[in-house]
């Protein structure tokens, strides 16, 4: 158990750190050709980055396993579209409504993938569930920000963005309980470059259907793009090899969630964006969580 909670923990934190530092690149590229072509140009980069790491792996004598079966294919298809969905629904909740009060409630995917998976069996203790809840605690709290809400009236029942937050947070929870089964057993970096591809083909017909502006990136906006889809592949890969080297979902899906934690760290140091002393202690309160897991 000691083992698989340390290679859980390692995913968890590929996944916190690769989600965390594609959004604080993709801060800029957003706001220099706008969402959906740098969430476009990003995943393209990340697809040829994750490609050439899949061939230099067939070079150098690895197992390059990719799905074998038509059904297979088909699988790791829906689950690129669906994770595809998911961002597009994040996106446009954001766009419409209060982050303040939405961020934490998609936050809380991580929160049903850890209840759902404890009560189908995942082995639990005393000790592993406190460290689970306070991470938990920390994730949602990271994501609040009590000054806007505390300023603004919100009302819960009426808060624009909200269906699609609530559809996007039931989506992730799903789709991270499927693809731990899809990847188990199978070779976690030939399946996360399948699945990312299939999502970037979501996302490029996304943005031909709705004929968006596909601005072409310019200068260092696509140094920008190719640190998003480099994170993104780092947060994939990692994640996918923890759902398929270890039983402990709850612990790779809670700590990976936490991903806004180094994108608000960089943010307060080369950006100057000021931390604020809740986020801070939510901050400790995730740390002290992934610690009280490590030494369990």
């Amino acid at each position: 158990m000691g083992g698989d909670v340390t290679i859980a923990i390692l995913a968890g934190l590929g996944g916190m750190f690769g989600w965390g530092l594609a959004d604080f690149f993709a801060k800029k590229a957003i706001d220099e050709i706008g969402d959906v072509p740098a969430l476009v140009w990003g995943h393209l980069l990340g697809t040829a980055l994750i490609c050439c790491l899949i061939a230099i792996d067939h070079l150098r004598g690895g197992g390059v396993a990719l799905p074998a079966t038509g059904i297979q294919w088909s699988a790791v298809a829906l689950f690129g579209a669906l994770q595809a969905l998911v961002y597009l629904l994040v996106y446009r909740g954001f766009a419409k409504g209060q982050v303040a009060l939405l961020a934490p409630l998609f936050a809380s995917f991580a929160g049903i993938v850890a209840l759902v998976s404890v009560v189908m069996g995942e082995p639990m203790n005393i000790w592993l569930l406190f460290s689970l809840l306070l991470t938990f605690g920390g994730v949602v709290a990271l994501n609040l920000d009590p000054g806007e809400l505390r300023h603004r009236r919100i009302s819960v029942t009426a808060v624009p963005g909200i269906t699609e937050i609530a559809i996007a947070t039931l989506l992730a929870a799903a789709w991270t309980l499927g693809w731990n089964r899809a990847v188990r057993g199978n070779d976690p970096l030939s399946y996360a470059a399948a699945m990312y591809a299939f999502m970037t083909i979501t996302l490029l017909a996304y943005s031909c259907v709705r004929r968006a502006e596909r601005k072409i990136p310019r200068g260092r906006t696509w140094f920008s793009l190719a640190l998003v889809g480099g994170c993104e592949v780092v947060a994939y890969v990692a994640i996918s090899w923890g759902y398929g080297a270890t039983i402990h979902t709850s612990i790779v899906a809670l700590v990976s969630s936490a991903f806004a934690l180094p994108t608000i760290v960089l943010a307060r140091i080369f950006l100057h964006e000021r931390t604020g002393r809740w986020r801070a202690g939510a901050s400790m309160i995730i740390v002290v969580g992934i610690v009280l897991l490590s030494v369990r």
